[in-house]
């Protein structure tokens, strides 16, 4: 099953050799190259978004700088938070420590608005049908850190239906020792199933599945779910 949830989709943005490969440590252009529309016309932001590489918009598609809103699964409420540059939200964490990253990072005119947030609802139902497909949702990161975007950025080269260790993942960044760090990255994902941290489990799993800021009953089912689709 192809789809945005597969780590195989970035491997053309890395020349074929994963996380070290040419562009891994610019997480901006991959996931914007990666998310391109089906009809192959590429990953530039839509009329109006403001481009990756700064500048102001051409003219304002929604009326806040951030609108919010809630996507509702079988494991719980994500809470959403769109810009003009992209999805900046996708999260089982409080809607208070999100507004709060958001007012510090991108703006504080935030106010909610359901019907800009449909197009991200639609393909977080279909991935929870099991029909995932690739996205057309660009990502706005101002969420992530330079260090996040690099364990973040690992994270695409988990297949769908695989996992990975916090160790292992630290070792493939090339950070062996930073353990800590990579575990604090992952707890403060402001993205998740886009940036699939669900992936990174504990190292007696499945005995343990590792903590997940929608708790530990979520992220076996989303495995779970996973590994179904992916048999």
């Amino acid at each position: 099953m192809a789809g945005m949830w597969h780590g195989e989709l970035y491997t053309d943005f890395t020349g074929g050799g994963g996380t070290d490969g040419p562009g891994g440590d610019d997480l901006d252009a991959l996931v914007r190259a990666a998310f391109a529309p089906h009809d192959g016309r590429g990953g530039a932001p839509a009329a109006g978004a403001t481009p990756a590489g700064g500048g102001a918009p051409t003219s304002r598609s929604i009326p806040y700088d951030v609108v919010t809103g809630a996507a509702e699964t079988p494991v719980g409420f994500l809470f959403l938070a769109m810009t003009e540059e992209g999805l900046a939200a996708c999260t089982f964490a409080s809607e208070e420590t999100v507004v709060d990253r958001l007012r510090r990072a991108v703006s504080a005119d935030i106010g909610p608005h359901d019907a800009h947030l449909d197009p991200v609802r639609r393909e977080i139902d279909a991935y929870f049908s099991g029909r995932p497909a690739r996205t057309r949702i660009h990502l706005d990161l101002r969420l992530v850190g330079d260090f996040g975007r690099v364990v973040l950025r690992s994270l695409l080269d988990v297949p769908y239906g695989g996992t990975v260790t916090v160790g292992d993942l630290a070792r493939r960044i090339g950070r062996p020792n930073a353990r800590r760090a990579v575990a604090s990255t992952l707890a403060a994902n402001p993205l998740c199933l886009f940036l699939p941290c669900h992936r990174v489990v504990a190292d007696d799993y499945p005995e343990s599945v590792g903590p997940y800021v929608g708790g530990p009953e979520a992220k076996r089912r989303l495995l779970e779910l996973e590994a179904a689709g992916a048999a």
